[in-house]
């Protein structure tokens, strides 16, 4: 995902990753910069505050990240991993 930053030095993310991740307005994002050997970087958004459960339905294991994450439907998962290498 590319992302914009703006001459004072805010980045400017684009409106569907973060529909998709339930941010809003005033949203506080903490975000921990990693770099690599290789001299890449890589943002980490914290905190991940997923748990592993067992899916009621299928009995299989899921991340839950609680009543207020957001539903994603198969169309959108199914675009999301379009790109995955």
């Amino acid at each position: 995902m590319q992302m914009l930053v703006s001459n004072d030095g805010k980045f400017l993310v684009p409106k569907e990753p973060l529909d998709l991740l339930g941010f809003g307005p005033g949203d506080v994002v903490e975000v921990k910069v990693q770099f690599a050997r290789n001299g890449t970087a890589q943002s980490v958004k914290e905190p991940y505050a997923g748990k592993l459960v067992e899916d009621t339905i299928t009995g299989l294991p899921v991340i839950d990240f609680g009543p207020d994450a957001p539903i994603l439907t198969h169309e959108q998962v199914r675009e999301m991993l379009a790109d995955f290498p």
